[in-house]
C-alpha cells in the first residue's frame, strides 16, 4: 500500500513525492525499494502488487523497474485503507479464489527481516487452514502514544497466534503504560494477512455498500477494462480504514506476537530512533551539518547545503531548498496541522 502523502514528514515529504519515496534514513534505497526488497525474498516478483495514487505510478515504475507494469495498481483518489484492500482483493479473487495475501504499507522499517520472513510464512500457514483474518502484533518496547494498540487473549490457538480481543486506537501516556505493564497487549502493526475470499466475506458483512459496488464490476478485473472500472467504483467508495471498517468488528481476527525490528516510521522522532546518534544523542542526515552544544535533535539537511546549529535541545530541524522547519519534537504530531495551516495561508506552492 503506496498512496499516502506522508504529511507528517513536510517539508521533505510532498504531496508529489510522499516518504514512500524517499530515503529518508540515507540507507542507499527509498522506502517502497526496501519494502519491495523485503518481500521479493520470499514471495515471487510477479505476485507482488503495489496500489498507489495514479499520481505515482510513474515513480513506482522507475523506483521498482523489475515488478511487471500491470501489477502497479492505481487509485484515481485516496479513500483510505478498506477501498485499497478490497480492489486487490477482488482483482485476486478473480484469479484465483483461494490466493492467500499479505497487506502491509510501504514505509515502514524492518530490521531483522529473517524473523519478518518466518512470521509471514506462519501467518500464511494459518491463513491458509482457518478461517481466519491475521494480524502482525508487535511486543512493545516503550510505553509509545503514536500506535494502536490490540489486546489479545492468553490461551494460543496454534503456536503463536491468538485470538484479538480488544483493539486501541493512540492512548495517552498513562494508558500506554498500563497496555504495556499488563502483558496483554501488542503495538498494532497494520500488516495482515489472509485469504481473499474470507476478506471479501467480512466485506460482505461489515461494509456491504463496498463490497456491492466491487462486485459489481468484478467481472472487469485483470481485462483492459479494469481502469475503467475502477474510475466508477471509487467515487462510490466511503473513505475508511480496514482497522475501523473490518477488523475492529470481525470474530475471527487472530494475532501473531512478533519481534523483527519494526518502526512505522510515521513521524520524525521515528526517525530520531532508527539513526545512529552523535556523543550528544544528536541523530543527523546530510553531509555537512555542524553541530555546537545541542543535544536530542534530529537534523535532516540536503547534502550540498552546509546547516550549523547551536545550543538547541530536542528540536526537529528539516532544511530543504525552499522550506525550513524548527519544531519542538514534542510538537511533531501537530505537523500535520502546520501543514493545513500553510495550505490556507499559502496554497499548495510549498505542499
Amino acid at each position: 500500500m503506496a498512496g499516502g502523502i506522508g504529511s507528517r514528514f513536510w517539508p521533505i515529504s510532498r504531496t508529489a513525492y510522499p516518504k514512500q519515496f524517499l530515503d529518508i534514513l540515507n540507507t542507499g534505497r527509498t522506502l517502497i525499494q526496501a519494502t519491495f526488497d523485503r518481500f521479493a525474498k520470499f514471495i515471487p516478483i510477479e505476485n507482488i502488487y503495489i496500489i498507489t495514487f495514479e499520481q505515482y505510478q510513474d515513480i513506482v515504475a522507475k523506483q521498482i523497474p523489475e515488478l511487471p507494469v500491470a501489477n502497479i495498481l492505481c487509485e484515481p483518489s485516496r479513500k483510505n485503507t478498506a477501498p485499497c484492500v478490497a480492489y486487490i482483493s477482488y482483482k485476486l479473487y478473480e484469479l484465483n479464489p483461494h490466493a492467500n495475501l499479505i497487506c502491509a504499507p510501504a514505509d515502514h522499517i524492518i530490521s531483522d527481516e529473517s524473523t519478518f520472513e518466518k512470521v509471514c510464512k506462519d501467518a500464511l500457514q494459518f491463513t491458509a487452514h482457518i478461517k481466519s483474518l491475521v494480524t502482525l502484533g508487535i511486543k512493545p518496547t516503550h510505553p509509545n502514544t503514536g500506535y494502536g494498540y490490540i489486546q489479545f487473549d492468553q490461551h494460543a490457538v496454534s503456536e503463536n497466534v491468538f485470538k484479538v480481543k480488544t483493539f486501541t486506537e493512540k492512548p495517552d501516556k498513562q494508558l500506554a503504560k498500563t497496555f504495556m505493564s499488563s502483558g496483554d497487549f501488542l503495538w498494532n502493526a497494520g500488516i495482515f494477512v489472509w485469504q481473499v475470499k474470507n476478506i471479501i466475506k467480512a466485506f460482505e458483512k461489515y461494509l456491504p455498500e463496498l463490497a456491492e459496488v466491487f462486485e459489481a464490476e468484478k467481472n472487469q478485473f485483470n481485462t483492459k477494462k479494469e481502469t475503467q472500472a475502477i474510475e466508477r467504483i471509487y467515487p462510490l467508495c466511503i473513505n475508511i480504514s480496514i482497522d475501523y471498517g473490518i477488523m475492529e468488528k470481525a470474530d475471527n481476527v487472530y494475532i501473531i506476537p512478533s519481534s523483527f525490528g519494526w518502526s512505522d516510521l510515521g513521524t520524525w522522532t521515528s526517525v530520531y530512533d532508527n539513526l545512529e546518534k552523535d556523543y550528544l544523542d544528536n541523530a543527523v542526515v546530510g553531509n555537512h551539518v555542524v553541530v555546537i552544544d545541542a543535544t536530542n535533535n534530529v537534523i535532516h539537511a540536503d547534502n550540498k547545503k552546509l546547516v550549523v546549529l547551536q545550543g538547541i535541545d530536542d528540536f526537529v530541524i528539516v532544511d530543504t531548498k525552499d522550506v525550513l522547519l524548527i519544531c519542538k519534537k514534542d510538537k511533531e504530531q501537530d505537523i500535520k496541522e502546520y501543514v493545513a495551516e500553510i495550505k490556507r495561508n499559502k496554497g499548495d506552492k510549498y505542499l
